[in-house]
């Protein structure tokens, strides 16, 4: 579905991140998504496009870089009153020009309307093809011991090959502090 043409997608700036944590947080405390603090926003505004109607945030996604050449689409969220409008679309299509630009290989997310990335080209995939770098999100969930999300994969480029091997490797190790 194409969205209307009173829609229009925007890189979000700070300004914007209280109508974030408005529409964030309204799918969290339905256990749809994790809840973002205003510390996190400010640290994460970058990865974030808006759809604006006017002035009014109505969706958002953000593109969050784990490698190289890999991505996450997170948080992606269309207020209730403007779903079926094409504006998760729109916003996937310019995170998806956005990953392209910066040369990105291949994008994930967890969702639980795998049917919506079908139809912009992702497959189901198993957690081991993703870098688990992916998971320390996860940590903070409530549904971390039995996570109901799926995943899901789509390769921009034709470099992209699967290696779960080696994207396990890529974890970062983290010095153990003694108190």
């Amino acid at each position: 579905m194409e969205a209307d043409s009173r829609f229009t997608a925007l890189k979000a700036r700070m300004a914007d991140i209280p109508s974030l944590l408005r529409l964030i947080n309204s799918f969290a405390a339905r256990g749809i998504m994790l809840p973002r603090t205003e510390f996190e926003m400010a640290e994460n505004v970058r990865d974030f496009t808006i759809a604006v109607e006017g002035s009014r945030v109505v969706g958002c996604g953000a593109l969050h870089f784990y490698t190289a050449t890999s991505a996450e689409i997170r948080s992606l969220a269309v207020d209730l009153e403007y779903q079926k409008h094409g504006i998760g679309a729109l916003l996937m299509k310019s995170l998806e020009d956005e990953a392209r630009q910066f040369g990105l290989h291949v994008l994930f997310a967890f969702t639980y309307v795998p049917g919506f990335f079908r139809k912009l080209g992702y497959r189901e995939v198993e957690r081991g093809e993703l870098p688990l770098k992916a998971w320390k999100d996860c940590l903070r969930c409530p549904k971390f011991q039995a996570c109901d999300e799926i995943a899901m994969l789509k390769p921009l480029s034709e470099e992209y090959h699967p290696q779960p091997e080696r994207l396990h490797s890529e974890l970062i190790s983290l010095p153990v502090v003694r108190l």
